[in-house]
């Protein structure tokens, strides 16, 4: 175990703080850990009845690219993450989810984070409107298996969340290089 001294300097953003750590190890040597104090987040798997998946593509400004991914985002005070996934879907692709199966949850970045990430498959979306998060989406994609794994398999699907979502939500087994 590690314990934390004393605290070297903080970064407070409106939805996450970073933070430089002293601390003793756990071999009683002293170093220092930054933590990231991050919300909870969700995403969802959206699954059209014709088995085509509903994508979203942003630019990922600290990717400096376009990613495409499935829909997320960080659950608000107050709401659970199902909550979380439900609203999400609808801002970001315009789609209402009948249902919503809980899949996994996961930390993406154990080593510096304490964020955990809610997955949920969504079978059979609908869509409910046109409108989507403009300043955030450029796209919603509806995206067949197989193209999905073309694009895994050309590199062009990076996000964890995504892979993880696809793969617990048995629409992909595993790829080999």
């Amino acid at each position: 175990m590690e314990t934390r001294v004393r605290t070297l300097g903080s970064l407070a953003a409106p939805s996450f703080s970073a933070h430089l750590d002293e601390v003793i190890l756990q071999n009683g040597e002293a170093g220092k850990r930054i933590r990231i104090d991050h919300p909870e987040a969700s995403a969802v798997v959206p699954i059209l009845p014709n088995q085509g998946i509903v994508m979203v593509r942003q630019y990922r400004y600290a990717l400096g690219m376009e990613t495409l991914e499935i829909p997320a985002g960080k659950v608000d005070p107050g709401e659970d993450p199902e909550g979380c996934a439900r609203r999400e879907l609808l801002e970001e692709t315009g789609f209402i989810a009948p249902r919503l199966d809980p899949l996994y949850t996961y930390a993406p970045a154990i080593g510096y984070s304490n964020e955990r990430i809610h997955i949920f498959a969504a079978p059979e979306v609908k869509r409910q409107s046109d409108r989507t998060d403009e300043r955030e989406i450029r796209s919603v994609d509806i995206v067949s298996l197989r193209d999905l794994l073309e694009e895994i398999q050309k590199g062009r699907i990076l996000d964890g969340k995504t892979l993880i979502g696809l793969c617990m939500a048995g629409l992909l087994s595993p790829i080999s290089p």
